[in-house]
Formats: C-alpha cells, structure tokens, sequence
C-alpha cells in the first residue's frame, strides 16, 4: 500500500560536526520531497524474550560492549540497566545524583551516553534536558545539555501536545532530538550540541509521518534512520529512512512496516542491520516487558 509523498522543510542546517560525515556548512532553505510507503505484511518476529520486571516502563535502547542498555521512563529510578543476550540485567548503573523526570530514550557515540529526559507529555515542562554521562561504567559524573524549544510559548496543559518528544540519536558532533507531536501527527527534527550548557534547540526540520513517533535510532555506517511510531497506542510500526544525510534529503523514501505483536507500548528501537532491528515494549497489566528481535 503506498501513501502520497510527505514535504519536508529543513530550515538553517549548520555544521553537523566531521565524525563520519565531512560536510561544509550551510544556511539556506530546502525543500525536501519524501516517498512514504507501507507494508503491513512481511515482518517476521524472530526472537521474543521476556524481560525483569525491574524494567517494567522500558523506554530506549543502546548496544555498548554486547549488552543491550536501557532504562524505565517518568519518574523512575535513575538507572541504566546492562541486559546480556538473553534478556538478563547482569549490572544496573545508578545515578543518586540525577532525577528522572521523564526519561525517555537514550543514544551514545565512542565517549558518552546521552540520556533524553526530555517526555513532555501535555506540553507543560520548562526543565528540559539530555544527561551526559561516561561510556565508562565506573565513571558516573554527569553534565548537563539544558534546552528549550524557542517556537513554544504556552506551557498550560494539552491533551493534544506538540513539544513531547521520546526520540535521540547522535549524529557526528551533534544531537537530533525527535519530537512526539500528537496535534499534526508529525515530528519535528530539533538540533542541540553535545557540550553541556544551556541552549535554545534548533528546529532543522520536520518529517509527515503520518503517527507519533516513540524512538529513534540511526546507524552510522548504514546511515539507516529508524523510527517507531503509533497512531492510537494499538498498531506500532518501524520507519526507516535509508541514506538519511540531512543534505541529501532531496528524494528520500520513507518506509513504513507494521509490528506484528499485540497490543502493546514500543518505545525504543535499536538497529542490528538493514532489515532486523531490536525494539522492548513496556509490561502491560500484570505481565512483563518484552524484547523483540524483528526482521522486515
């Protein structure tokens, strides 16, 4: 099933940092056409691991030194928890110095963590903020990437918000922050710089998914952007985004795949290759958080 094309607006793109990319600089504005195709019917669970309930609100995902690290969202403890393959927690990193306000995704590039407390689920949080932590378990000191959204000037309550956000991924010197905008049913691409500081985040671009997007990842060397998305919290789907420079948008294809699992909560995807990804959804009733190995 194919949908229409969705235009993107990509809007002051500026120095996206050398790592891996090697751009130049460059102001302007650019129109970006993308393709958004479906498919419903071809994805194959290919592992399916039940996982602790001390993980119960699993929100993220990240592979360092072959463990699966992830974390619980919305005022949980503040801890990263190292799964090996077969789902176990074998070491939990505790920050007492931190609070969860609203975890909700994480990404790292060779020094640093960066945790995305940035959930602002009614649009009503002025304490935005990525933790940046020490790949190094034994090394928990913390800095601080505070931010703001310059286009939001209402902070009262809505049902229907436009500022929450559950997506972060690093690319090159900078951090992509994608918003969970559930009033146009799209996300808003967002910059920040990986220093700590106080900032006001740089809108970059916004992509028509057509759903609200739960996580996000991106791989480096495949240059693959992953998304999970829902429409209304029972269908999930895996976007993908091949090629995904933010240059070289100019005739991107987005795809789009159903998750074939129950009704559930997917809020975090981590690619392995091209077409197999992890995702974990979160418990549901008295049962237990789940990891899922999903192959398209």
């Amino acid at each position: 099933m194919k949908k229409k094309g969705s235009v993107v607006q990509l809007d002051r793109i500026s120095d996206f940092g050398s790592e891996g990319w090697g751009f130049e600089s460059l102001l302007g504005h650019i129109l970006l056409l993308f393709f958004l195709s479906t498919n419903l019917a071809s994805q194959t669970i290919e592992a399916e691991i039940k996982l602790p309930k001390s993980v119960y609100e699993t929100s993220g995902l990240e592979i360092i030194d072959n463990n699966l690290i992830t974390l619980n969202d919305s005022g949980n403890p503040s801890n990263l928890y190292y799964l090996n393959e077969d789902g176990e927690i074998v070491k939990t990193r505790v920050f007492n110095n931190i609070k969860n306000n609203d975890w909700e995704d994480l990404t790292a590039d060779n020094e640093f963590i960066y945790i995305a407390d940035i959930g602002n689920n009614f649009d009503t949080r002025d304490n935005l903020l990525i933790i940046k932590v020490p790949v190094n378990f034994r090394n928990n000191s913390v800095e601080l990437i505070n931010f703001y959204y310059p286009e939001q000037n209402d902070f009262s309550f809505k049902q229907l918000s436009m500022y929450d956000a559950e997506g972060l991924i690093s690319l090159g010197n900078e951090l992509l922050v994608f918003t969970k905008n559930r009033a146009n049913k799209t996300t808003e691409i967002y910059k920040l710089p990986k220093k700590p500081g106080d900032y006001k985040a740089e809108l970059i671009g916004e992509i028509d998914v057509s759903s609200i997007v739960t996580a996000a990842d991106y791989n480096e060397k495949m240059r693959m952007l992953a998304l999970t998305s829902t429409l209304d919290f029972n269908e999930y789907f895996i976007i993908t985004i091949e090629n995904f420079n933010p240059l070289k948008l100019e005739s991107a294809k987005i795809n789009k795949f159903k998750i074939p699992i129950k009704k559930t909560q997917v809020e975090s995807i981590k690619i392995i290759d091209k077409s197999s990804f992890w995702i974990s959804s979160e418990a549901e009733l008295l049962g237990n958080p789940m990891l899922y190995k999903i192959s398209l």
